[in-house]
């Protein structure tokens, strides 16, 4: 008997990690329709590719269509590229947290988003306390596989320049080989290290909950 094709959707995929798990999952033969959802198209030609382009930030004008087995919420932006702080939350908490809403609405029952360490709804830094708020509507909302990831710094090249970040890649390049025992989880993280933990978190039978880096890498590593 042929196992059931699956669908999923992705928010966020010309990004870093959105663009990785995207090849993933047109290499992956469980998969037969991917509903993008973002401003603009990814430009890779493939029969397995549904986009659909528009204001994510009004997320909620695409529900007829945002039905799919699974959705991967790789959107997020950071300080430096969005120093609004108002445009910053509607990004970081307002765009997961409907995306999710519209999965319960719509009986998706699989829903991850990527935060980041340091994630704390009481933390007194603002970012770090918008990603703790997002995580803990997101799991209010009692999607049944909910997972969210918390990688370090994520390593890779990125189109917009970030020299900040560039500095901070370099640096942990060194410093990576001296974060043993319970450091480990601070080491940088590759964004397919991210996607393979996505979709195996995806496939799998992992708890649901908040997926610590280092938590990622061994998931991505396991055969």
């Amino acid at each position: 008997m042929e196992r059931h094709k699956k669908s999923a959707i992705i928010l966020g995929a010309t990004g870093l990690t959105g663009s990785t798990l995207l090849q993933l999952l047109l290499e992956d033969s469980r998969y037969e329709t991917i509903k993008l959802f973002s401003r603009k198209p990814v430009n890779i030609s493939s029969d397995k590719i549904e986009e659909h382009l528009g204001d994510v930030l009004d997320l909620g004008h695409f529900k007829p269509v945002f039905k799919a087995d699974e959705v991967f919420c790789c959107i997020g932006t950071t300080k430096s590229k969005t120093p609004d702080r108002e445009l910053y939350r509607k990004i970081d908490f307002g765009i997961p947290v409907e995306a999710a809403r519209m999965c319960k609405a719509n009986g998706i029952d699989t829903f991850m988003v990527i935060s980041a360490m340091g994630a704390d709804p009481n933390s007194t830094i603002f970012y770090n306390r918008v990603k703790g708020e997002m995580e803990d509507a997101v799991l209010k909302m009692g999607i049944s596989k909910t997972y969210i990831l918390q990688p370090s710094l994520i390593s890779g090249p990125r189109e917009e320049r970030r020299p900040g970040e560039w500095l901070a890649k370099q640096l942990f390049k060194v410093l990576n080989v001296f974060m043993v025992g319970p450091l480990k989880k601070y080491r940088s993280i590759h964004p397919k290290e991210i996607a393979i933990c996505m979709l195996k978190l995806a496939n799998g039978e992992e708890a649901s909950g908040r997926i610590t880096s280092d938590e990622i890498k061994i998931i991505a590593s396991h055969d």
